[in-house]
């Protein structure tokens, strides 16, 4: 089980790896005072003592979790593209990251998370 981040990226396979390097760049540019954890095995970006996002990679894609109703709602022509389940936005790993969009969910989900605090 990874320990670190980097760990994370290190142990998937190397095509996966430049992806989620491109996504962890593009989170920690939206949030640069994130702290960087692994929380239920996975990434996590956390501020404030509250996870914000984390990410996951699978098989064919990777995933930025939580996607609360708020955040569906407020992105709605944005998200079409993806598939949206559960808390769960999709990403194919074949796709270019959206670096925007996921931009504008790191910083979404910060104000959700500074609301609730």
């Amino acid at each position: 089980m990874p320990s670190t981040v980097d760990e994370y990226i290190a142990g998937q396979p190397e095509a996966v790896q430049a992806v989620l390097e491109h996504v962890r760049s593009t989170i920690r540019k939206a949030l640069p005072d994130a702290e960087e954890v692994i929380s239920y095995k996975i990434p996590a970006y956390k501020l404030h003592g509250s996870i914000v996002v984390y990410v996951a990679a699978w098989k064919r894609h990777y995933s930025l979790y939580p996607a609360s109703e708020r955040l569906v709602a407020a992105l709605p022509g944005q998200l079409a593209a993806y598939t949206v389940s559960k808390g769960t936005i999709r990403f194919l790993l074949s796709d270019p990251v959206p670096t925007k969009l996921i931009g504008r969910i790191a910083k979404f989900r910060a104000k959700e998370v500074a609301r609730s605090a």
